[in-house]
């Protein structure tokens, strides 16, 4: 960035734990002190745990930073996107949500049964995090629909396979699957290329739910576009 400002870009930093709404909340509260205009949302965090956690409030980890934060991250700086006109907010999501293929478990929210022997050693986890990325793909259609007739849209993509060190928390056999699986991902640059065309293009007219290389809402037509 600083690059192609030549050194003339300010950036500032807002450090927030993505498991923790108090943090999530603090963290919009400093952006909007600091910034009267917001013009992007881009929600990126994930993860993947392979064993069940918790976080300080008592939400299952993966539900928490996958879906709950970047849901309460956006509820909170909503008004400020409408103040500020054309605005967008770009969830990434993943094809990862066909693991969920019975849908989200909502009579399970804390992902007990995904988590207890013998489903833990049968892709629990992985179908865990399914349901955390259809949970983003979900949100942003009805946050396109609920934000239809303002200036401000919604849109979700699936990034691909990308090398990055997503996963590399869980165990030996976890990371090992992701060096394999590192020989057929992309760069994180070719990854954030869906990202950045959401961003920054002039050209998005995306009417309906498309793929291309991602996913983007029904309401994003000339998404982003400031």
């Amino acid at each position: 960035m600083k690059d192609i400002a030549e050194d003339r870009i300010k950036v500032d930093i807002f450090l927030c734990d993505m498991a923790s709404q108090q943090s999530i909340r603090r963290a919009a509260a400093d952006i909007l002190e600091r910034w009267p205009r917001l013009d992007i949302l881009i929600n990126n965090a994930g993860a993947m745990f392979v064993t069940r956690q918790f976080t300080a409030e008592g939400i299952e980890m993966t539900w928490a930073v996958n879906h709950l934060a970047p849901f309460l991250l956006t509820t909170l700086l909503l008004d400020r996107l409408k103040e500020s006109g054309n605005a967008c907010v770009i969830t990434t999501a993943s094809h990862g949500h066909k693991f969920a293929a019975k849908g989200i478990r909502f009579h399970d929210l804390g992902a007990e049964k995904f988590y207890r022997f013998p489903n833990s050693l049968m892709g629990g986890s992985t179908k865990r995090y399914g349901e955390t990325k259809l949970a983003n793909i979900l949100y942003t259609a009805e946050l396109g629909r609920r934000l239809d007739g303002t200036r401000v849209t919604a849109a979700c993509f699936d990034p691909g396979l990308v090398s990055t060190n997503f996963n590399q928390d869980n165990g030996w056999l976890a990371r090992l699957t992701m060096t394999v699986m590192k020989r057929f991902s992309r760069s994180p640059e070719k990854g954030a290329e869906t990202l950045v065309w959401l961003a920054d293009s002039d050209e998005m007219n995306v009417s309906s739910w498309g793929l291309l290389q991602g996913y983007a809402s029904r309401n994003s037509v000339g998404a982003c576009s400031g």
